[in-house]
């Protein structure tokens, strides 16, 4: 998994990640909250520690519409979703959902449950550049992953689905909080938290990292940035 390198000052403080196309802190699953993980499988694949890789029911639905609509979508598990960001292409064709289908069995195989919930958290995408809970946890909260609170959770475990629709920086950022009441009315459902605490956390005001608060470089930014830094002195 490609991640980002990172510059710290003398006393250990985060300057600069440098980064090519996907900004990435992979992060322990240890050290990922509870409630990031339950809002994660809530919303996208309830049954994930019940299934071997694919859901009956998911596959249904995708042959439905392979043959009623003529599209080819849908049915993914969070494992097929790993296989298909890791190591797929994102074209909807059927031979690409055979793929997936048959290399989402075969990482049930090799990997625990909680292995391949850490790797999927690492590896999906949350919006322009960041991949991974922790780099998504940076760009929206200025925070570490394992200082996220129910709120905040909720609101990033929404975006992989749709992140240019459902981002808070998009261009309708009240269907950011839309798609967080959808998770925390899942996280009900499966009995993760209570009524009180779902309301709680869809009332509570979230805090946004600025774009100018952000400490990023693209690497070929960077570099220019380090040569301008030297001719100036």
């Amino acid at each position: 998994i490609a991640q980002a390198t990172k510059i710290y000052d003398k006393n250990g403080e985060l300057l600069y990640d440098i980064y090519q196309d996907q900004n990435r802190t992979p992060i322990k699953l240890s050290e990922i909250p509870d409630h990031v993980k339950q809002a994660t499988i809530a919303i996208e694949d309830k049954d994930f520690y019940k299934h071997s890789g694919f859901s009956v029911i998911g596959i249904s639905r995708a042959v439905f519409d392979l043959i009623i609509h003529r599209r080819v979508e849908g049915g993914s598990t969070l494992t097929q979703q790993l296989v298909k960001n890791a190591l797929l292409s994102g074209e909807r064709t059927l031979t690409r959902k055979l793929k997936e289908f048959i290399l989402a069995i075969q990482v049930e195989r090799a990997y625990t449950k909680d292995q391949i919930l850490e790797m999927y958290l690492n590896e999906i995408p949350y919006g322009g550049t960041a991949y991974g809970i922790e780099a998504a946890a940076n760009l929206y909260f200025g925070k570490s992953a394992k200082d996220l609170n129910l709120a905040e959770a909720s609101l990033l475990a929404g975006l992989p689905q749709r992140p240019s629709v459902y981002s808070p920086y998009g261009t309708r950022p009240e269907l950011s909080k839309t798609r967080q009441k959808e998770v925390l009315n899942r996280m009900v459902e499966d009995k993760y938290i209570t009524s009180d605490q779902a309301k709680t956390a869809a009332l509570e005001p979230l805090t946004y990292r600025t774009s100018r608060s952000e400490q990023v470089f693209k690497a070929p930014h960077f570099v220019l940035y380090v040569k301008e830094k030297l001719i100036e002195q």
